[in-house]
């Protein structure tokens, strides 16, 4: 049995996070973890807190944080003005994957779509992260559109 407590992440709770958003291939190159939390991570953490569309989860165990997941619900006007729910940034530490971690964190994501009112639960996820579309499969999840970013 899975024993880990998901819950709104604090600011105390910002340098696990960005602990965890750069240990792999891709966060390695793009995220800085230095023993102060830079500014820029504080920054969006505040404005994280700040919107009540945002949910910034960590899952915790008895002794530490060991995954993350933003969840974001998007109100818009398509699909009879349902929301959607935007699941984002999802990290467990390393020493813990494989686990089912992901699995109890999604469950819970998708039941907090459900409560606020979203039509469907939509992601995105980096071409190469093979590993993680075999997981999102395996959860339902279809590869139903090509996505597209400008990098600014």
């Amino acid at each position: 049995m899975i024993k880990i407590r998901l819950r709104r992440a604090t600011r105390a709770d910002v340098e696990a996070i960005v602990t965890m958003l750069a240990d792999d291939e891709l966060g390695s190159l793009r995220e800085g973890v230095s023993p102060v939390v830079a500014k820029c991570y504080l920054d969006a953490f505040n404005e994280i807190e700040g919107d009540t569309n945002q949910f910034l989860c960590v899952a915790e165990d008895e002794q530490r944080i060991v995954g993350t997941l933003q969840l974001t619900f998007i109100p818009g006007l398509s699909r009879n003005g349902t929301k959607r729910g935007q699941i984002e940034a999802v990290r467990i530490v390393s020493d813990r994957r494989g686990e089912s971690l992901g699995e109890a964190m999604f469950a819970w994501a998708i039941s907090e779509c459900r409560s606020r009112g979203c039509s469907l639960v939509q992601l995105t996820t980096d071409k190469v992260r093979s590993d993680a579309h075999r997981f999102y499969d395996r959860l339902g999840f279809e590869p139903s559109h090509i996505g597209y970013k400008l990098k600014l």
